[in-house]
Order: structure tokens, then sequence, then C-alpha cells
């Protein structure tokens, strides 16, 4: 293999690997990025919901449990119904975000947890000091983020509906029947889980990822052509030229010119040292050739 071949394999190699090397990690940081954002979204919108029920808990329940015994009015102070009123406000900008409130031994029994659902307030309740979870679902509407944080009774007050239906409020019994009973102080009965769709960010992450690797990969094009004439002009053709020089010489044709001296680089200091090695092979054959036969 010629001394070009040999250097655009090395070349090919190299640009290869670090190719390679630069898409996994940029890859990775690019789809971690993207899930940190999300995870930053299902956050900032947890704790808006969280915001929601604290309000409904330490403002609007004890002024209507005093003012007022009507049905509707009683439920705008459940957390619950505040939460997911303030989701129903969001989901009309934001159509594709979700919020679940689950429990095991919910009241309305729409908020029975699925099989996934389940499991984590399973995890929550296996391990108490377990204040939040998070997780990537596949869906049919594509990858989904969920954040989930535990559901635990830590107020007294949250009983009065829950202990038995004979203590729970009439309207509370008459709608719902006989569920969400027995919950127990301290207890966790289920978790608050919001789900926050990635395929925008994901989407986004590849497109920045296909950009960064065209991008690289062109530079890397433009490099091996660079270098390519740079090693024509400043070696490949100067060694030809001295190699063309010296096979001539070998063959006993000392007509032949000089190599180029110009430079100062390692391949001038070569041709210089031939030009000398040339003149000395020319004054010896001078020599030789005079002395009587």
């Amino acid at each position: 293999m010629k001394l070009r071949g040999k250097f655009n394999l090395m070349l090919l190699v190299v640009f290869g690997l670090a190719l390679a090397a630069s898409g996994y990690f940029s890859y990775k940081q690019l789809n971690d990025n993207a899930r940190d954002e999300v995870l930053s979204n299902a956050g900032v919108l947890m704790e808006t919901i969280l915001s929601a029920r604290t309000w409904a808990v330490n403002e609007v329940g004890p002024n209507l449990r005093e003012t007022s015994e009507e049905e509707e009015m009683l439920m705008m102070g459940v957390p619950a119904y505040a939460a997911n009123k303030v989701m129903e406000a969001v989901q009309k900008r934001y159509p594709e975000y979700g919020y679940r409130e689950v429990a095991l031994n919910p009241t309305n029994v729409k908020h029975r947890p699925a099989d996934w659902e389940a499991r984590v307030i399973n995890t929550f309740r296996a391990d108490a000091t377990k204040t939040e979870e998070w997780g990537i679902r596949e869906t049919n509407k594509g990858p989904y983020l969920y954040l989930a944080r535990p559901i635990q009774i830590k107020q007294s007050g949250c009983l009065g509906c829950h202990t038995t239906p004979e203590k729970a409020p009439p309207q509370m019994f008459k709608i719902y029947g006989d569920n969400g009973y027995g919950w127990k102080l301290k207890e966790i009965v289920g978790a608050q889980i919001v789900m926050v769709p990635m395929s925008v960010p994901v989407a986004n992450a590849d497109r920045m990822f296909k950009t960064f690797m065209f991008t690289l990969t062109g530079v890397f094009v433009a490099v091996f052509v660079l270098l390519n004439i740079m090693l024509s002009g400043l070696i490949i053709n100067r060694l030809g030229e001295m190699a063309t020089i010296a096979e001539e010489i070998s063959r006993g044709n000392f007509e032949i010119g000089e190599f180029n001296e110009g430079g100062s680089d390692e391949v001038a200091h070569l041709s210089s040292s031939f030009n000398r090695m040339r003149r000395s092979l020319i004054k010896a054959m001078d020599f030789f050739n005079k002395q009587p036969g």
C-alpha cells in the first residue's frame, strides 16, 4: 500500500472512531437534556396542582363547611376536586398533559389505579421515606414521562370523610356509596401522577443530533480533503520527484537535475542530503573513470 493509502486509511479509522464516540455521547446528552426538560415541566405542573390542593384544604374547605351544605359547594373544598379542576383548565391549553389521583381504595371508582399505577402506589407504601418517583411509559400516543408523589393522610381532618360511612357527609355516601373508607392517619393511600408527553422534546433532540452529526461529518470531510491536499503538496509529490531522480541515477543517468531543496522542513533536508550524495557519487565515478585501465 502506498503512503497516501496508508495515510488515508489511518485518517478514516481515526475519523470513524471520533465520529462514533461523538455521536454516542451527543445523542445521550441531548436525550438526557430532553428528559430533564420534560421532568422539569412535570415538576412545575405537579407543584401547581399541589398548590391548588393546599389552597382547597386550608382556605376553601373550612369556609364552605361553615357557610353551606350544598353538594357542589362542599365538593369545591375537596382537594382532589380542586386539583382536577385546575388540571381541566390546563388541558384546555395543553390537552396532551395528564393528571391522575389514584388510590387503592378510592371514594370515586374512576380513581382506581391501573396495574402500573398500583405498582407505583405500592412502591411508596413499601418505602415511606420515598417522596417521588418518575419513569417513562410507551403509549399509543408515544412516550410519556410520569412523575408521581404519594398521597399520605397527614391531617386527621381528612379522616372525617374516609373513616366509616356513618361519619362521612350524607351527600358523599349518597353519591359514591360504600367506597373509600377505612383510611388511617399517616397511611399512604394512593398517588398523584402527572403525565407529560416526550414526543416534542425527543423530536427536537433528534433534529439537533442529526444537525450536529451532519455538521461534524462535513467538518471531517473538509479536514480529510485539506490534509490530502497538504500531504500531496508537501510530501507525496516531493517524495515522488525524489524517487524518480534517484531511480535515474541508479541507472547511471547523471545528467538529470538535482532535487529541489526549497524549504526548511525534513523533506528539504532529505533533498539536500540526496543532492550531496549524488554529487559525491558523480565525483567518485569520475575518479574511477580517470584511473588507467
